[in-house]
């Protein structure tokens, strides 16, 4: 574990472009558009041989009202008072304004280690920028290029001190422990548990859903605190952010998403790269949640979002938001279920949980509807088992005969999971038609109890064909009359 350093400053000074030169990855939406950077995004950062968590800030505004500004304001401070150093970036070509001396004025208040950067200064538009900025107090200002990567090397000078300051004193108060483990329990517990999340690896989380559905009031709630910007307006978050935490006792890493909506409405650059970001999320996270609005639930949109997160092979639990406002429960919840086997056929079963973000009701029913879900992502089925359930399902309902063959089922085995997948060696695969694979899906989800999970069904030409049955034109006897036809006569 490393030191923390959170980059603050005013909207556009390029917060956002230098933390992805330090993460090595386009992580954080870029643009030039001012106050894109709405959350506190963290990362791992690096910096030659130095590893650090890095966090990348809302542009600090001057308000302090309730606005979506102020807010943002307060989320930023928060950020302040986690880092252990902070970096003050200025734009180097538009120099210190009446802004960044506020902002200055208020990290001396709160006591922040400081270190002052100039972006945007390379070649000489930021000289004067920054020659500007020792008038701030702060210290001596590292001239640095986010676009470019220059001023890397003089970052890392002023950052290697404090990484051996943190370094010492958590090796004071956390000193190494040593654990002895026999070779016998360590291979039953990879067997056993090696799907079950841990700190280093802990379950991949994305909440997703509509605009306004409540995303990120209730991943706040099952943070405990007020990590994510949230309030009446529809559309505030824009980066997929991720959280690492323990979620009753189960370390997880939760991605909040923007919210999806019709792509025919998606017009602006921005949202665009928002709704991508948010889709990445979901090729990264393990289990997915499908947020859905009480008032308006299984929206078309809802539906695509839902498809798409069964369609990428992900475990998916569908989540019912703002519960504490429906006043008939009972006729709610049974309409919910109806309306869910109606219109996802294919995540039949899936689990369907009433929560409330804003009180946090039933957060403990979908933390245990999550941690099944992926359990059953994960299930491996013995192939004795699978065998013995083939043989009964054929029996029960034999496979078609096309043009009066019948397509023979022999073997089947599990070739992988996350999601589980099946391979059946079979006469004629591609005459098989769909109906019979959902039969068999079906039947699989029942029998093994996988329901809601994505089933991939792979069938393989089990190579029927006689091995001792030899093609007419290669006979002894054919290729010794071809060989005598090509002999030159005379």
């Amino acid at each position: 574990m490393s030191f923390t350093l959170a980059i603050v400053g005013r909207p556009n000074v390029g917060k956002s472009t230098l933390f992805n030169r330090l993460v090595g990855r386009k992580l954080a939406l870029v643009d030039d558009t001012p106050g894109v950077t709405r959350d506190l995004r963290e990362g791992d950062a690096r910096l030659f041989d130095m590893r650090f968590t890095i966090i990348d800030t809302a542009g600090l505004e001057e308000v302090t009202d309730d606005s979506l500004q102020g807010r943002m304001r307060r989320l930023t401070e928060r950020a302040v008072d986690m880092a252990d150093v902070c970096l003050f970036l200025l734009d180097g070509r538009v120099g210190v304004t009446p802004s960044d001396q506020v902002f200055a004025e208020i990290l001396r208040r709160k006591g922040a280690r400081v270190i002052l950067g100039v972006n945007k200064a390379e070649g000489k538009a930021g000289e004067a920028g920054a020659l500007e900025a020792y008038s701030l107090g702060l210290g001596e200002p590292l001239r640095l290029s986010a676009e470019h990567g220059e001023g890397m090397d003089d970052l890392y000078h002023v950052l290697r001190p404090i990484e051996g300051e943190f370094k010492a004193r958590e090796a004071e108060i956390n000193p190494e422990i040593e654990v002895d483990i026999s070779e016998e329990d360590a291979e039953l517990e990879v067997d056993e548990f090696a799907h079950r999340a841990t700190p280093s690896k802990p379950l991949q989380i994305a909440v997703i859903g509509r605009p306004n559905a409540g995303k990120s009031t209730l991943i706040n709630k099952i943070l405990g605190q007020d990590r994510m910007l949230t309030g009446p307006e529809a559309g505030i978050t824009r980066d997929a952010i991720s959280v690492r935490a323990d979620w009753q006792g189960t370390p997880i890493r939760i991605w909040d998403t923007a919210g999806m909506r019709k792509k025919a409405r998606v017009t602006e650059k921005l949202e665009k790269l928002s709704v991508a970001d948010g889709l990445r999320a979901v090729r990264f996270a393990e289990v997915v949640v499908v947020l859905l609005d009480v008032e308006i639930p299984f929206e078309t949109q809802d539906l695509r979002i839902a498809d798409f997160a069964e369609t990428e092979g992900r475990a998916v639990v569908v989540a019912v938001n703002k519960w504490d406002l429906e006043e008939e429960k009972q006729g709610k919840l049974a309409e919910l279920k109806e309306m869910f086997d109606r219109l996802l056929p294919q995540l039949r079963g899936a689990p369907l949980i009433t929560v409330s973000g804003k009180t946090g009701r039933g957060l403990d029913r979908l933390h245990d509807a999550i941690v099944k879900a992926h359990d059953v992502w994960n299930r491996r089925v013995p192939t004795a088992r699978l065998n013995s359930w083939l043989g009964a399902m054929t029996e029960a309902h034999p496979p078609p005969a096309p043009g009066g063959h019948r397509i023979k089922m022999r073997y089947i085995t599990q070739a992988k999971t996350r999601p589980p997948g099946f391979v059946i060696k079979c006469s004629r695969p591609d005459e098989l038609p769909e109906s019979y694979k959902r039969y068999l899906v079906n039947g699989l989800r029942d029998h093994f109890d996988m329901p809601g999970t994505p089933i991939r069904l792979y069938l393989r030409s089990q190579g029927d064909e006689n091995p001792w049955k030899v093609r007419k034109f290669n006979t002894p006897s054919r290729l010794r009359k071809h060989k005598d036809k090509m002999k030159p006569k005379g």
